[in-house]
């Protein structure tokens, strides 16, 4: 019963955790929306045919990345299955390193812009402003999202340890087990040892009879 509990708490706190990465993939998903809408309105007002440029792509497929990251570690809570957490954490632990050596190039590297292709759009350049003005809550953000990748690391790490509840699939074995014996036991209980089919009996009553009718005669 205890290892039964510090399992479900170290479940729901892998969910909680993985929760924080789902909600920041939601945010990149909406965000790269409103992009893409901004960007049909710029190219119907100019009534020409041009590309969605990479930095929306960028985002709305981290989001999605994000989205279905949530959702397998959520699987991988759940079932507390050992190949599906290590999975789950391998790619969180490659997200992370990523996610590291792009911060390390930009803050290190003068000329980091050089490093990503140009944007015809202007959305990158808008990003690279709003980020500058709001460095701090943008920070915070960043910090946040980093923290809750390695506590689901952590959190993965100690779930695969303890295993899943097998004490349940003992428990569905017996109760499937049981009542498929109940009637066999209820039929002997109610019958008895002594109990003989009625039509056996009726059959030797009529043999006893037809050897009685043939001694007298």
């Amino acid at each position: 019963m205890p290892g039964r509990m510090v399992r479900s708490c170290v479940q729901t706190a892998l969910k909680a955790v993985n929760s924080v990465v789902g909600l920041a993939g939601m945010a990149v998903i909406l965000y790269a929306l409103w992009m893409l809408r901004a960007w049909y309105r710029e190219v119907a007002q100019l009534d020409q045919h041009l590309p969605v440029p990479w930095f929306t792509y960028a985002f709305l497929g981290l989001g999605i990345f994000l989205c279905l990251l949530t959702c397998s570690g959520h699987i991988a809570a759940e079932t507390a299955n050992g190949h599906c957490l290590s999975c789950y954490m391998i790619i969180v632990f490659v997200l992370i390193i990523l996610e590291g050596a792009i911060t390390v190039d930009v803050f290190l590297n003068t000329n980091w812009e050089e490093d990503f292709p140009p944007d015809p759009s202007g959305k990158f350049d808008e990003f690279k402003v709003f980020v500058r003005s709001n460095f701090e809550i943008c920070e915070w953000i960043g910090l946040s999202v980093v923290a809750a990748q390695v506590l689901s690391i952590i959190l993965g790490m100690v779930l695969r340890t303890l295993g899943p509840d097998r004490e349940t699939d003992y428990d569905s074995d017996d109760d499937t087990t049981v009542p498929a014996r109940l009637p066999l036991l209820r039929n002997q209980s109610q019958h008895g040892p002594d109990y003989a089919e009625p039509n056996t009996s009726r059959r030797s009553d009529s043999w006893k009879l037809r050897i009685l009718d043939n001694v007298n005669n």
